[in-house]
């Protein structure tokens, strides 16, 4: 293992982020994990799981290991007529597992397009877009037990799934390192092209035979018109998740607010757009200091150059205390804060 001394995390975390880790690991095997949780001069020091550092806000310095999860491959693992199964280790960029995908005409992920970070972190959050979640392709996952030191495996059922949740993000967070995730595509596409601007966008694009290519194109498209590049403005996608309330208050606030965005969610419940939330609070396109509210995209909060992580998560709460006092609805980070 070749652990590196008082490290510079700016360019592993997408909002360019400068804290410091007291130690830095890069993990390319199985038994790196191993050797860490075993070795007498690192199994008893804090450490920090790290993938594509696309999710995460970094508010200090990490006194502890950072472990970079570098696991490498992708393999069908078994297929028949109507599925293929397909097995990515966690340290694979999860839009190149969307393209080895689609090159295979395996359906099922294609609206998860250039969603950033790590394979391994997808499951984490259950990753979704454009009316398609992780779960709905997933399999199951391998993973680490960092106490009893031997790799386990959980199905789509243990892993607890929600929205933007699973059980790895509350009840076993820290507790585990995924390794692997597996999922189960179709070889028969159903397309998925009602959900936000997919459709006007494969019409803009002039697609007239669908496939899940031309879908993953259009989603590319929408995403790189409306999310900033994090290499070249600093941010970690979507800050906050969207909202649910009960259909009744929403039915109360649309009196007030008739351009209120919400879509139907569980039972009696509907899921409001944060981001239009966030614009009618006069957040939108707003700098503060370093940090500000995207001027194409309120819920994503970008960091101009030189911002710290107390800046961006002092903003974050301003922004969800202004949400609270206009409309009584408290959002919260869909990024992990650290």
């Amino acid at each position: 293992m070749n652990i590196i001394p008082n490290i510079s995390l700016k360019p592993f975390n997408t909002f360019g982020i400068d804290a410091n880790a007291a130690f830095y690991l890069e993990v390319n095997s199985l038994g790196d994990i191993e050797t860490v949780f075993q070795s007498a001069k690192t199994q008893n020091i804090s450490k920090l799981v790290l993938g594509g550092g696309s999710n995460m806000l970094l508010t200090k310095d990490f006194n502890g290991l950072v472990m970079k999860i570098n696991l490498k491959g992708i393999e069908i693992v078994k297929e028949d007529n109507d599925h293929a199964w397909v097995k990515a280790a966690a340290g694979e960029k999860w839009h190149d597992l969307v393209l080895w995908c689609i090159e295979r005409n395996f359906a099922g992920i294609e609206n998860l397009s250039l969603i950033p970070g790590n394979t391994g972190a997808a499951p984490m959050q259950n990753i979704g877009a454009y009316g398609v979640e992780l779960k709905d392709t997933f399999e199951e996952l391998g993973a680490f037990n960092t106490s009893t030191r031997q790799l386990e495996k959980f199905s789509k059922e243990a892993c607890c799934f929600g929205y933007r949740e699973s059980v790895f993000k509350r009840k076993l967070k820290g507790q585990y390192i995924i390794t692997s995730v597996t999922l189960k595509l179709s070889k028969k596409p159903v397309f998925h092209i009602s959900y936000g601007a997919i459709e006007q966008e494969l019409k803009r694009m002039g697609v007239e035979q669908l496939s899940i290519k031309a879908i993953s194109d259009a989603v590319i498209q929408i995403r790189r018109s409306k999310l900033p590049d994090p290499a070249v403005l600093g941010n970690a996608g979507s800050f906050f998740k969207n909202p649910e309330i009960a259909a009744v208050k929403f039915e109360e606030l649309k009196l007030t607010y008739p351009a209120m965005v919400g879509y139907p969610a569980s039972s009696g419940m509907m899921k409001v757009a944060a981001g239009w939330l966030i614009e009618q609070c006069g957040w939108k396109g707003k700098r503060v200091g370093n940090t500000g509210s995207h001027k194409d995209q309120a819920l994503v909060l970008v960091n101009y150059g030189g911002a710290t992580g107390d800046e961006v998560y002092t903003l974050a709460l301003e922004i969800k205390k202004s949400v609270a006092e206009k409309f009584g609805i408290s959002i919260e980070p869909e990024v992990n804060i650290i």
